[in-house]
């Protein structure tokens, strides 16, 4: 059984991710601490190891809220996200080996399987879409090991996720063929050719930049 510091770490991650608060909205430790049923100092522990990883932005004097982006943070950030995968890429086509290959197709046949929306909301991805679907990056780059990089790219998709739940629901999101980016990604890493997966990921993280774009989820001032 997890700790209830964990419990509550694990809990407050997954219920950002799953875009259970909006954009901006205050998460207020006694309310969580009711929700988690733990203390009001575990929570705020919490809150502050998920700000490392990109999760809750911490305003002093403030308190701890769900993320916003403007303009100019996502573009840096999905440009930080091509610069590092790329690396990452190039690495994981030099270190990976045949059974990583084996797991990679497995990973994208369980992605490709997986129902992407919901049947009962189908503005909304299913939890097992998500789950595949960040399996099969963390697997396309996990090779490079290199630990640094692989933490970066974490808390940059992590940041991306929440903007892309939230644009799932707009018809900015219905545009894309996602299934045909992903196989592209799986060729070009079978294929060991770095410079293509790098720029299969830059066309891929450019894309959903453009979908949150146009579902109007940004701040726009101070760009």
């Amino acid at each position: 059984m997890a700790k209830p510091a964990e419990a509550a770490l694990s809990g407050i991650r997954e219920a950002i991710l799953d875009g259970t608060w909006m954009p901006g909205e205050r998460l207020a430790p006694p309310h969580l601490a009711q929700r988690f049923s733990t203390s009001t100092t575990v929570i705020r522990e919490s809150l502050t190891r998920l700000s490392g990883e990109g999760l809750v932005a911490a305003i002093p004097n403030r308190g701890f809220f769900v993320p916003e982006l403007n303009l100019r943070q996502l573009r840096d950030q999905t440009e930080l996200r091509c610069v590092t995968e790329a690396l990452a890429a190039r690495l994981a086509l030099e270190r990976g080996d045949l059974e990583w290959e084996s797991a990679l197709i497995a990973a994208h046949y369980r992605l490709a399987k997986a129902p992407r929306r919901r049947a009962d909301q189908p503005e909304q991805f299913t939890p097992a879409w998500g789950k595949a679907h960040r399996e099969f990056h963390q697997l396309l780059l996990a090779p490079c090991a290199c630990p640094p990089i692989l933490d970066l790219s974490a808390n940059l998709a992590n940041s991306t996720l929440l903007y892309r739940r939230w644009a799932a629901a707009t018809e900015a999101a219905t545009h894309r063929n996602v299934e045909a980016e992903h196989e592209g990604l799986l060729q070009a890493a079978l294929d060991r050719n770095a410079e293509q997966l790098g720029e299969r990921l830059r066309a891929h993280y450019e894309a959903t930049a453009q979908v949150i774009l146009e579902a109007g989820l940004l701040k726009l001032e101070n760009f």
